[in-house]
């Protein structure tokens, strides 16, 4: 891998972390509906495992409340069987022809332990991002001893990993801070 391409993968690699952990924390339950909480959320639809939203139309109509309506009315009770078994904690109300979701004001105790998994989150990016750093300046280290960079050139590019490294570190924090704002907020 020439240096160039490293320099390419390691933005690229480091750029993907950022979207990992705002995938993450989209779908951590602020108080408010999001269609993003049942994301991951898997349905055996006729012995397949199927992803809700391609399954159902998903609309949130009020800022607590989440609807599902099924292409097939069949599908109805499998989506709330997968509901109740996921790590929601929302019981939906299924009318026949549409499951509503009424999401819950959360309590302080709640919000304090989502708010800790979002700081964890931000964490397990920047460790990733960290790791990925290590990494790079192991390939700089050896592109430089294998006589392919200078000592110069291997300083540069270390210098380059580093600022690139915390640009994103900078990022993550930030994306921690918005959140557990989000989600402390009443």
């Amino acid at each position: 891998m020439s240096i160039d391409e490293l320099m390419v993968d390691i933005e690229d690699r480091m750029e993907k972390t950022i979207e990992s952990t705002k995938s993450e924390m989209s779908k951590l339950r602020t108080g408010r509906a999001s269609a993003a909480m049942l994301e991951g959320i898997m349905v055996d639809y006729y012995g397949s495992p199927t992803a809700i939203n391609g399954l159902a139309n998903i609309a949130v109509p009020e800022p607590r409340m989440i609807t599902i309506t099924p292409w097939d009315r069949n599908a109805l009770a499998d989506i709330e069987k997968a509901i109740l078994a996921s790590d929601l904690g929302i019981t939906p109300s299924n009318d026949g022809s549409l499951i509503r979701l009424n999401v819950p004001e959360l309590t302080e105790e709640r919000r304090a332990e989502l708010a800790k998994v979002a700081k964890k989150y931000a964490e397990d990016g920047k460790i990733a991002v960290r790791n990925i750093r290590r990494d790079a300046n192991e390939q700089i280290k050896k592109l430089q001893k294998d006589s392919e960079i200078s000592e110069d050139d291997a300083k540069r590019y270390t210098e380059n990993v580093q600022e690139s490294t915390d640009k994103f570190v900078h990022t993550l924090d930030e994306l921690g801070k918005t959140k557990e704002k989000e989600i402390m907020e009443i």
